[in-house]
């Protein structure tokens, strides 16, 4: 028997549907994680297909998704007054997880599907067990004054925030600024030499046990 990936369409009925690709572990932990992707991306980047594979050899049943946006149009940004459906999505996907595993039930996201992610965990918290943020955009390039953060000190749901060194939308020092409005329980790690989108040539062989091993870490002391 290996790890199994199935594609997967569903969850609960209305517009705000599931799909995307269910990673299956030999051997379980009894745990799951959604993950989900950036503006410009879909679930089949290779940073979320990276760790996908990399939780599900750790035992996590990993459920990679397309929020809402991406399932009406296959390529560009999500289109103005998108959010609150793609949280939708989101929250539906977890639901549809937590039928299928006994355990925890994390969400994480990369950059616009982490922060769709931390809104909706501040929104309705106990949804998720605990959260997976890479490259969080505190803030638009260049615009350091436009921060990302009204939902912060209503985020009781602990978060371990994964950051590229030298991403152009928060510095370490604006995260761990920011990381003081929540209540909840933080970790910050940052990549040396990564960008935005956190996996490189360089940092790939060692990249996804890195995130991997620091969620286990921060997972097992949050709860």
């Amino acid at each position: 028997m290996y790890n199994s990936v199935q594609e997967f369409v569903g969850g609960p009925p209305g517009e705000a549907r599931v799909r995307g690709f269910l990673h299956v572990p030999e051997t379980s932990s009894g745990d799951g994680l959604v993950l989900t992707h950036g503006a410009g991306s879909n679930c089949e980047s290779p940073l979320l297909v990276t760790l996908s594979n990399a939780f599900c050899d750790l035992g996590f049943m990993v459920l990679r998704c397309d929020l809402p946006y991406r399932q009406l149009r296959p390529h560009g940004p999500p289109p103005r007054g998108s959010a609150d459906r793609d949280r939708h999505g989101l929250r539906n996907a977890v639901i549809t997880l937590r039928e299928r595993v006994a355990g925890r039930v994390f969400l994480g996201g990369h950059s616009y599907g982490g922060r769709q992610a931390s809104m909706l965990a501040a929104a309705e918290p106990g949804l998720a067990d605990a959260l997976l943020l890479l490259s969080y955009p505190l803030h638009p390039p260049q615009r350091p004054n436009e921060v990302r953060t009204a939902h912060f000190p209503k985020l009781t749901t602990p978060s371990l925030f994964i950051h590229g060194a030298r991403d152009g939308f928060a510095t370490a020092e604006e995260l761990t600024d920011a990381l003081r409005l929540v209540p909840a329980g933080t970790r910050l790690l940052s990549i040396p030499g990564a960008g935005h989108e956190l996996m490189t040539k360089r940092n790939s062989d060692a990249f996804a046990a890195l995130v991997t091993g620091a969620f286990l870490s921060f997972s097992a002391a949050t709860g």
